[in-house]
């Protein structure tokens, strides 16, 4: 637990930096102190922030910390005596949901109130604007004790399980529990032919279902969600949220609420609200937790009405640094030193949701430099840089890959990202280009990285073409990170997961496998966040002989290895032995032969 720092008093703030008074408290060490600042200073994240993701210390310890720092109290929100030191009768519960504060009492006229972050001076202006009255912090504590608080119990939501109390606020009114199931399709109709004209009409902002839509998004981000799926059924509508790549139902709505909600959410991304007969895409822009995130919106036509999915877009996700991705330091140096090599094509392969976007986008943020000009064509364009000329297909109109990356050698750029190879007239084109001076970024749905040269091949590119022009080829896959928080070491790991992902009794005994336990802070699955395992094929004149031979598969990968590829499997494995994932996530990401899902199912 967290010691009391000595005879460090609350009264003023500290000049020093919050590793030093969690070192001189003895609750980190000076390695883990260093880790976290270089993190910091990579990724842009808080150090209190790279401590806690590292395991090195608790969220609770961090805030106690800051408390320190800022010479303000700090408040345990499980606790009654720092339960009694807060008054939330001093600001609208609403108010303090959306901007994570919990209101302790006045002073001189001053509202003291308990946040997670004290240097957040925008919050604290912005809600003294709201309650007309001056704002300052008065408390610290953790961000996760303040939302579990405010949502009015100790645990917080478990997210692995439906929670059909999310939108009860919204839905009491809306619920009749003693119609019967035909009044409600008789209200569903009626619903679906005045849904365009009830839902934004007078005093729209206060109705139920704009709420009801403004707190399923919020709910999402503030979850980390990165998917929200709206499936309608034959007698309600599920809503499902993606977290960590795997869906979790969050609730369930009356089926006579479907059609406000689709129009709601439709209107938002500025489609057509009476077209239900085509799909069609459209964004939401929303600020949550002051932050602008966008979401990529998509629906679809069903035999039970329109799904919907809203695609979260964070703009720091793109923005986490190579060392966030999860790269071990000799793939991580090898890949520095291809992303900056003059000219030739660099592929990212990996089945949809596997983080290629994310990589090839981190890689050019690394390279964007005022004397390198980098265009990029995409479908579609999910984030924005500064000082890069982003190009959004839009094939309706003629302007395809192809036509864009044409344009693109006319432009005279240094780099160029092509969103993804999808037929031969685009690979084609973007070997050309690489074969003419430029570094070519593009990804390749294929399920490794050998697999890449095959398919190329494949889809009618010259042999000869591709082993002159191709650098090398990554795979990867996102695999969920354990808790730090909760994970525990596994006393007894299953033997047969162990063999499936390459790990021996003895290795086993030398290394640190530990299992998923599920606490408040990773909401019950014992998982938070996600990292790639990588396998990254580099061209040597081998592979190239087997690519211009038009070899299979099999051989490409031997050489491959004997080049010093390691394997999806073997990344995985080192991650296991730190401790960082459990067998079971690495035997269902890299696709290992012999592997049944069924069987690890309790795992």
């Amino acid at each position: 637990m967290l010691k009391d720092f000595g005879d460090l008093k609350l009264a003023k703030k500290s000049d020093k930096k919050l590793e030093e008074i969690l070192l001189e408290g003895g609750v980190i060490n000076a390695q883990q102190a260093a880790a976290a600042v270089a993190e910091a200073e990579s990724t842009g994240k808080r150090v209190g922030e790279a401590l806690i993701e590292q395991g090195a210390c608790k969220d609770t310890e961090v805030a106690k910390a800051l408390a320190v720092q800022n010479g303000l109290e700090f408040l345990d929100l499980s606790k009654s005596d720092s339960l009694a030191r807060v008054d939330r009768s001093l600001l609208k519960p609403e108010i303090q949901v959306k901007y994570t504060v919990v209101p302790m009492r006045k002073e001189r006229g001053t509202l003291l109130v308990c946040v997670h972050d004290p240097s957040d001076i925008e919050t604290l202006d912005m809600l003294g604007m709201m309650s007309g009255t001056r704002v300052a912090p008065g408390g610290v504590a953790s961000r996760n004790q303040v939302m579990t608080y405010l949502q009015g119990a100790q645990e917080g939501p478990d997210l692995s399980k439906p929670q059909n109390k999310l939108f009860s606020d919204s839905l009491d009114q809306s619920r009749d529990k003693s119609k019967d199931q035909s009044r409600d399709r008789s209200a569903d109709r009626s619903a679906d032919r005045s849904a365009d004209r009830s839902v934004d009409k007078d005093g729209a902002g206060e109705s139920q279902m704009v709420n009801l839509v403004d707190r399923m998004i919020d709910q999402a981000v503030i979850g980390r969600a990165s998917d929200i799926h709206i499936e309608p059924r034959k007698n309600d509508v599920l809503i499902r949220y993606r977290i960590d790549g795997v869906c979790l139902e969050r609730d369930t709505l009356p089926k006579k609420m479907q059609a406000q909600l689709l129009a709601r959410i439709k209107l938002m991304a500025g489609v057509n609200i009476a077209e239900r007969r085509i799909p069609q895409d459209g964004r939401i822009k929303k600020i949550i937790e002051e932050k602008v995130i966008d979401f990529r919106v998509s629906t679809c036509p069903a035999v039970h009405g329109e799904s919907v999915v809203l695609r979260v877009l964070r703009p720091d996700s793109a923005r986490i640094g190579l060392k966030g991705l999860g790269f071990e330091q000799d793939n991580l140096d090898a890949f520095n030193r291809i992303i900056r090599r003059p000219n030739g094509i660099f592929l990212v392969t990996g089945p949809t949701g596997s983080g290629k976007t994310t990589t090839l986008y981190s890689a050019l943020n690394d390279l964007n430099t005022p004397d390198r000009k980098i265009i990029t064509a995409e479908d579609p364009v999910e984030y924005a840089f500064k000082g890069i000329n982003q190009v959004q297909v839009r094939e309706h109109i003629g302007l395809t890959f192809a036509a864009v990356l044409r344009s693109m050698l006319r432009q005279a750029p240094n780099i160029i990202l092509v969103g993804e190879i999808r037929d031969r007239e685009v690979a084609d084109i973007a070997i050309q280009a690489a074969l003419t001076g430029h570094m070519v970024f593009s990804t390749l749905h294929t399920n490794d990285a050998p697999s890449a040269i095959t398919r190329l091949v494949d889809m009618g590119v010259k042999p000869f073409l591709v082993a002159s022009s191709i650098q090398a080829v990554m795979g990867q896959r996102l695999a969920r990170i354990l808790c730090p928080k909760c994970k525990a070491p596994d006393p007894s790991p299953d033997r047969k997961m162990l063999r499936l992902v390459g790990i021996s009794d003895e290795e086993a005994m030398s290394g640190t496998i530990m299992r998923a336990v599920g606490c408040a802070e990773c909401s019950g699955t014992g998982y938070r966040g996600r990292r790639a395992i990588f396998e990254l094929m580099t061209m040597n004149s081998e592979i190239r002989d087997l690519a211009f031979n038009r070899a299979s598969v099999s051989k490409i990968r031997a050489a491959a290895v004997r080049g010093g590829m390691r394997s999806l499997v073997g990344d995985g494995k080192i991650k296991i032995l730190r401790g960082v994932t459990t067998p079971t996530e690495i035997a269902n990401f890299a696709q290992i032969e012999g592997y049944d899902p069924s069987e690890a199912a309790g795992a």
